[in-house]
């Protein structure tokens, strides 16, 4: 007996391709699904400030490498405040010469002043004990006696208008009229003693007037009871005596 059971027909058949593949596509699919991506990883380089003294620091990976890595340039100053503080140092530099320069000078002008204090303190002092001809001329009579009486003075002639000189420093005591003079002037000095010059023309000191060694105090005259143009000169000491004008002179050191 044959049976009557028949196949599956050609449709049913190729539906069953279709679902098969399909569920094969579908399992694929969950299992890319699930399994974890696949990625890349890129070597991470890092940049070094600064060296070390580490081989694998330089190299960056095992050490092995040459490479000298990255560096950053050292700070530096903005050229403003550069500028700033150069300008500034020079300035502190000139107002420094400036300083010292003007403490040189001051030195220089202290020293300077200081010798001619000196300088003029010396001249002084050998003004002080300085003693010089009262006048230039022809001595016509000397201390001692004379026509019976005595001669105190020292008698030096010249012309009318011959400049008389202060034979020492002093303080003028009198200077004007004097009885047998006609005109004179006295000379107190330091040591007491006074000088004196009769006869005289005229006089250009005043009373009380401190004068040096070799000041122009006088002319020459000849007034009073004289004969003829001189300078009638005195010295006495300090009590009053009279003394020998032209040995006085002379110890002193005066040129006649």
């Amino acid at each position: 007996m044959v049976s009557s059971r028949r196949g599956p027909t050609p449709n049913l058949r190729a539906a069953a391709v279709v679902i098969g593949v399909a569920a094969g596509a579908g399992a694929a699919a969950l299992q890319f699904l699930a399994e974890p991506p696949i990625t890349h990883h890129e070597p991470r380089i890092a940049l070094l400030a600064m060296d070390t003294d580490d081989p694998s620091d330089r190299s960056g990976v095992g050490g092995a490498g040459t490479g000298a890595g990255v560096f950053l340039s050292p700070q530096t100053m903005p050229p403003q405040d550069e500028a700033a503080q150069l300008k500034a140092a020079e300035q502190v530099s000139k107002e420094r010469i400036a300083r010292e320069t003007e403490e040189r000078r001051q030195r220089e002008r202290e020293a300077a002043e200081a010798k001619k204090r000196q300088e003029r303190e010396a001249a002084e002092e050998a003004a002080r004990g300085r003693v010089v001809a009262p006048v230039q001329g022809r001595i016509t009579s000397n201390y001692g006696p004379r026509w019976g009486t005595t001669h105190y003075g020292l008698d030096i002639a010249n012309e009318i208008g011959t400049p008389i000189r202060a034979a020492m420093t002093g303080v003028v005591l009198d200077a004007g009229a004097a009885s047998g003079f006609g005109l004179w002037v006295r000379l107190q000095h330091e040591d007491g003693s006074v000088t004196v010059y009769g006869h005289i023309n005229s006089y250009s000191v005043s009373v009380g007037e401190r004068v040096e060694a070799g000041d122009v105090i006088a002319e020459v005259g000849n007034r009073g009871r004289s004969t003829g143009p001189h300078l009638h000169f005195e010295v006495w000491d300090p009590s009053g005596k009279k003394l020998n004008p032209l040995a006085w002179l002379r110890e002193a050191g005066a040129d006649i």
